[in-house]
């Protein structure tokens, strides 16, 4: 069975969902779900079809997508099936890569709706910056990681944290009903994240914070 990668809710500190950002060349469709397959979705999006290949490297994003996870794991299966995450009939916000005449979906994300006309496709996006690395500090209004870099080199980033900051966690959900959530009660020192974030007058304002899933 193919795994992939899933994540329980997306919630950003205001309890919202947040988008996922858009590679450089990516493009990004929104639209409902007509199909699904083994490894394939199919996206209504306006007037267009999109039929998007899904493989491990897929992120599912959608509210009990961990739960389903590993309740397929727990029962010795490799993690859930494609079916058990997306469904005929749901809205998402697709992000694809087109090569070779197939389109392969990064992340499927769960909307709340397709938005006016059904939805539709979005040409490519600027490259938005991002670091990887590992938690070395965290507060209600800053984050600092350290990572490698170049050249066997390491780099330290402090970035500032505000309200408008999304954090994408497995578990957010639990958290977010027990009522406001932080960052901190979210992501902790010695975690895996990946920060997008806006450089303005030297301070790197962090606007997603993604938690990763270093377990195999």
């Amino acid at each position: 069975m193919r795994r992939f990668v899933v994540t329980g809710i997306l919630v950003g500190l205001l309890g919202w969902i947040a988008a996922v950002p858009a590679q450089a060349q990516d493009k990004s469709a929104r639209g409902s779900v007509t199909a699904v397959g083994m490894d394939t979705v199919t996206v209504k999006a306006g007037a267009q079809e999109l039929k998007l290949t899904v493989d491990g490297k897929t992120e599912i994003i959608a509210e009990g997508a961990g739960t389903a996870n590993r309740a397929a794991v727990a029962k010795g299966a490799a993690g859930a099936k494609l079916a058990d995450l997306v469904k005929v009939g749901e809205n998402v916000e697709v992000n694809y890569r087109e090569a070779g005449g197939m389109m392969h979906a990064t992340t499927i994300r769960k909307v709340r709706s397709t938005g006016a006309g059904g939805g539709g496709v979005s040409e490519p996006k600027a490259a938005t910056p991002m670091s990887s690395g590992t938690v070395t500090a965290v507060s209600g209004t800053s984050l600092t990681i350290s990572g490698a870099s170049g050249g066997g080199g390491k780099f330290t980033q402090t970035f500032t944290i505000d309200s408008a900051t999304h954090v994408v966690a497995e578990g957010a959900s639990t958290a977010s009903a027990k009522g406001k959530v932080t960052i901190t009660d979210l992501v902790k020192k010695d975690d895996s994240v990946q920060v997008t974030y806006v450089e303005s007058g030297g301070t790197l304002r962090a606007t997603e914070v993604r938690k990763r899933n270093t377990k195999p």
